[in-house]
């Protein structure tokens, strides 16, 4: 047998007790074997016919040894009915098999990457500082073979051994990025340049998370990868747009100067399950609202633009830029385009409730238009959304209403 399946086999309660129970048998045999007179068993009843102390043992009978043993079967019962039971994974080679490290891997993206590497045999080291990220998005992992979770920041260096970096940390909504800029800009320059770092010296290949928001207030339309963006460098956003534009200089001159492998990922609107409650995007900010009751808030005239993509449909564009031979900027989103008016009235008809649109004042630099032009994804990476809109939004309505539900913050006409 191979080391590593007795490394394994060693970490069941069940088989660590049956060996204890083995060895208390065979100790306790050849003890007795030496003194006491032979013991019949009668093996249809389960008990022993003579019951004779024996005197080396310390006084300890066959029938202690049999309630002992009764015990420790009664012992492993228990350990078993609490035992985690884990999804089904594969079992790859170590060819095949890579050590993938996660940044931001317990957030919202970053964990449903997580279960797809993971389902497919990997091993996941994720690394996140729960800024915004939270354990409950990967807990599920938590204590298996192929599963690491390391709480640090990434504005420190980090030293392991990996073949491949999703570089996705970084706080990705208005409010959380804007709460605290210097923090964001030192995860998008002093962070990347880390996990650079770390790519370098491992030889690993690094995918760095960009953003639509490099383009800012778009002045094409739809938005290509060579647009050069429109973006204010001193604006109330610019900490995270020119912290992504950083970022992304970062990678290309790794690249050209140390031959760091790396990839980049343009990524558009995207929603879906285990989005935060209060992160205040566009989706999560309507559900929430129409699902208590609450007026549903327009910030502008709506006649804004935005294109959304369900989350299972980015982790499937970001594996495969990332086993791509291609290393220039790719747009990752859904084309199909709605105004911000539109996309409220839809939430509003599929949740119910009593819920008025109300609006106000636009935020400096929202853009105005946003939609990606993926023709280069299609053809690099025989990539394209799956999944509509509006049936990634029933399913986030559904989760969003079990998260209110538990919070009990859930109205009774939307229960």
């Amino acid at each position: 047998m191979h080391f590593a399946y007795w490394r394994k086999k060693m970490k069941s309660p069940k088989f660590v007790i049956t060996v204890l129970i083995v060895i208390t048998i065979v100790v306790l045999y050849a003890r007795t074997s030496a003194s006491e007179p032979r013991i019949e068993l009668d093996a249809k009843r389960g008990i022993y016919e003579q019951d004779i102390p024996d005197a080396a043992a310390g006084g300890l009978s066959t029938q202690d040894l049999y309630h002992e043993i009764e015990k420790l079967k009664a012992k492993i019962h228990e350990l078993e009915k609490g035992r985690k039971v884990y999804p089904r994974v594969p079992i790859l080679n170590y060819k095949d098999r890579k050590r993938i490290l996660i940044t931001g891997g317990a957030g919202f993206v970053g964990s449903h990457l997580t279960d797809k590497l993971m389902m497919q045999g990997h091993e996941v080291y994720v690394v996140d500082n729960f800024f915004t990220g939270r354990k409950k998005n990967v807990e599920h992992w938590i204590g298996h073979d192929n599963f690491e979770l390391i709480h640090a920041d990434i504005v420190n260096p980090l030293f392991i051994e990996v073949d491949q970096i999703y570089h996705l940390a970084s706080p990705a909504s208005p409010p959380n990025y804007m709460y605290n800029p210097v923090k964001t800009l030192k995860t998008n320059t002093i962070g990347t340049i880390n996990m650079l770092g770390l790519a370098k010296r491992c030889r690993a290949r690094l995918l760095l998370a960009s953003t639509s928001e490099v383009y800012g207030d778009p002045e094409v339309h739809p938005q290509t990868e060579d647009y050069w963006g429109h973006v204010n460098p001193i604006g109330p956003r610019s900490c995270y747009d020119e912290g992504k534009r950083a970022a992304e200089a970062l990678c290309y001159a790794y690249k050209k100067q140390e031959s760091v492998e790396i990839r980049v990922a343009r990524i558009f609107n995207t929603f879906g399950p285990r989005m935060h409650m209060n992160d205040g995007r566009v989706v999560s900010n309507f559900i929430l609202q129409a699902l208590q009751n609450q007026p549903i808030t327009i910030y502008g005239q709506g006649e804004q633009t935005r294109s959304f993509q369900y989350v299972s449909d980015l982790v499937d564009g970001l594996i495969a830029l990332m086993n791509s031979n291609y290393s220039l900027p790719v747009n990752l989103g859904n084309p199909d385009e709605y105004t911000i008016s539109q996309f409220a009235e839809e939430i509003l008809k599929r949740v119910g409730g009593s819920s008025k649109i109300i609006h106000k004042e636009s935020p400096i630099d929202d853009p105005k238009k946003r939609k990606p032009d993926i023709t280069l994804a299609k053809n690099i990476l025989n990539w394209q959304p799956k999944v509509k809109v509006m049936n990634g939004v029933d399913k986030t309505i559904e989760y969003f209403r079990e998260e209110l539900r538990y919070s009990n913050l859930l109205p009774n006409n939307q229960v």
